[in-house]
Parts: structure tokens; C-alpha cells; sequence
């Protein structure tokens, strides 16, 4: 199991718990310059001469395997989860470091805002239990949060800016992908359903008669869609039982069905309308396509953006130390 990658978009508060998401100010709150000529043994790994403690490494550690299931790993076990998450924490630092260089920061009202959209995922009271339960602190929460918003910021002002779909590669991507935009063959159609077969016969007799199919739905039929004559509205073959698909798509628009048994019950159907296949032009899939091409632009450049600061980056593992660490916070000395 490996923390996942950071992406800018929108996470779901389980993610943000996550520790490979967990955007918090690791190696920031514990930074120190390394005075001595070896490895410092508190100090898991620098960044450009910025530090990750060990303190800070191993708590984020413990809360990401509290969450696997099971008996407690082993440190074979431990081994691959220590790995991915220096490689996390080295990544958030340089973004931050990035951040700072460019001016870039957010504001408490900012983080506010950020907080409150976590908490709103979460019934009144359970926000400070799901906290509890991943052992932080409002603090701490907050102070992920201005670290993620800080990192947004940074990929929003200075790798997705610089993105853009062309004409060209609108048109291409529409091109190679046509059978994304084909459209079934789709029918408008509602139903009323009864218990009985004589009373399904009566509602044939009222059909004949002149009465509206809608009005009768409403009043008779016994299922959901009822209350709006029983609408089912526009479905392609297969969405809908076999039973409604052998009957509704032989029907031309305006005819009713004979009546139709299903473990439901006794049916009546009504075709509205009918769309053909079709295949749907470039102009009404265009805000769909430039989004799945500036998705996949937007990750690449930032893919490139972050190989960048780390090919540029000096960074030190302390392998002496990360060897040392079995999962568990290493036992603080009393103050």
C-alpha cells in the first residue's frame, strides 16, 4: 500500500486523513539546520537544507499503518510504507518550498473556508470524533489544510496556466474517439401498472375512451413514477427489464402496449417520443472533450513540474536513521 500522489483537485476528508494525501507541515514545524559534520539521527531526510525530523516522519508513519487491518506488520512489512512516505513528504516539502519562493500563501479565511467544507461531509458532532480517531487536532487539520490550498495555489498559477487545448487537438481527440459519442437508439415512454389483469383491461376500455394516459397513471398506477403519469422517460435498450425494452421498442409514438404481465405486475406502456443512433457532434461534446484534455495535459505538466524541483533539489536520506524506524513513534523524553 503506498500513500497516493498529490493532485490539486477537490478531496474527500477520508483522503485527507490518508497519510499519503496528508498535506501537513512535516519537516516545516520540525525544520533545523544540520549543525554537526555526520547524519543527524533526529532528522530522517533534508530538502534543500530544510529538515524532516524523525519525530514528525514517525507519527505520520504510526497514523498511516493504524489504518491497515490486521495484526500489527512486521518491519519487512514496515519497510515499503517507510519508503512511499519519504518520497511524499520530500515531494510536499519541495511544492512548499515552490510555494514560498513565488509569493504564494493563502489566507486564515482561506483555510476557514477549506475546514468548513471538510466538517460539512460529517453529520453535527461527528467531525471532532472522525479527529479524534485519526489523532489530530484542529490545529493540525488547519494546518494541513493551508498547505494543501498553498499547493493548489502553486499548480493553479503556475503549471495550469500555462496549459491549453488547441483546435487541432480538439478535433483529433473527437476523431479517435468516436465511439464515445455514439448515441443508442433511445424511446420516451410511461407505464401504469396494476395488480389485476381485469382491472388492466378496464384502463384499456378508459384509454379508448379518450382518457389521458397521465391522468390515469396518476390515479391508478401502483408504481413509483406514478406521480408524474408515470414518466419513465428517455432509455436506450438494456437499461430497462427485457419485458419493457420487447414491448416499448416496437410501439410507434402515441401507440399504448396491450397489456404486458411482469413479476411487477400488469402493464400498460405509452411511447412519447423516439430518438435514433446517432452520433453527437463535436459542438455539443466540446466542453466535455477540452475537459478530458485538459485533465490529462494538467497531469502531465505537473508530473514535469515536480520531476523538475526534485531533479534540481539536493536531498539527503538519512538511511542510518530511516533503518531505525519500526512504525511506532520512538518514546519522547519527559520535559
Amino acid at each position: 500500500m503506498r500513500p497516493a500522489s498529490f493532485r490539486a483537485s477537490p478531496m474527500p476528508w477520508s483522503v485527507v486523513l490518508s497519510l499519503g494525501l496528508a498535506l501537513g507541515v512535516l519537516g516545516l514545524t520540525g525544520c533545523r539546520p544540520q549543525a554537526q559534520e555526520g547524519p543527524d539521527p533526529t532528522v530522517v531526510a533534508t530538502v534543500n537544507g530544510e529538515s524532516l525530523s524523525r519525530a514528525d516522519f514517525e507519527q505520520e508513519l504510526a497514523r498511516e499503518l493504524a489504518t491497515t487491518e490486521g495484526p500489527e506488520p512486521t518491519p519487512e512489512e514496515v519497510e515499503p510504507f517507510k519508503r512511499a512516505l519519504v518520497d511524499t513528504l520530500v515531494k510536499r516539502m519541495l511544492l512548499l518550498q515552490a510555494a514560498k519562493q513565488n509569493n504564494i500563501a493563502v489566507t486564515p479565511e482561506e483555510v476557514d473556508r477549506g475546514v468548513l467544507r471538510l466538517s460539512g461531509d460529517y453529520p453535527a458532532g461527528n467531525f471532532n470524533e472522525v479527529l479524534a480517531q485519526g489523532q489530530l487536532s484542529m490545529a493540525e487539520l488547519r494546518a494541513r489544510e493551508a498547505s494543501r490550498l498553498t499547493i493548489e495555489k502553486l499548480f493553479t498559477n503556475h503549471v495550469y496556466s500555462r496549459v491549453a487545448v488547441t483546435e487541432e487537438e480538439l478535433r483529433a481527440y473527437y476523431a479517435a474517439h468516436e465511439a464515445d459519442f455514439q448515441e443508442p437508439e433511445e424511446v420516451h415512454a410511461a407505464q401504469m401498472v396494476v395488480k389485476g389483469l381485469d382491472e388492466a383491461r378496464r384502463l384499456q376500455v378508459q384509454l379508448k375512451a379518450g382518457k389521458k394516459f397521465s391522468d390515469l397513471a396518476r390515479r391508478y398506477s401502483l408504481s413509483a413514477d406514478a406521480k408524474v403519469g408515470g414518466d419513465l422517460g428517455f432509455f436506450p435498450r438494456g437499461q430497462m427489464p427485457p419485458a419493457f425494452d420487447e414491448v416499448v421498442f416496437k410501439l410507434g409514438v402515441g401507440q399504448v402496449s396491450d397489456v404486458v404481465s411482469t413479476e411487477y405486475g400488469y402493464h400498460l406502456f405509452k411511447v412519447l417520443e423516439r430518438r435514433s443512433a446517432r452520433k453527437r457532434e463535436l459542438v455539443e461534446v466540446r466542453s466535455k472533450v477540452e475537459g478530458r484534455l485538459l485533465e490529462a495535459k494538467r497531469a502531465a505538466a505537473q508530473e514535469a513540474f515536480e520531476k523538475e524541483l526534485r531533479d534540481k533539489a539536493q536531498v539527503v536520506v538519512n538511511e542510518a536513521t530511516l533503518q531505525t524506524i519500526r512504525g511506532r513513534p520512538a518514546p519522547q523524553a519527559a520535559k
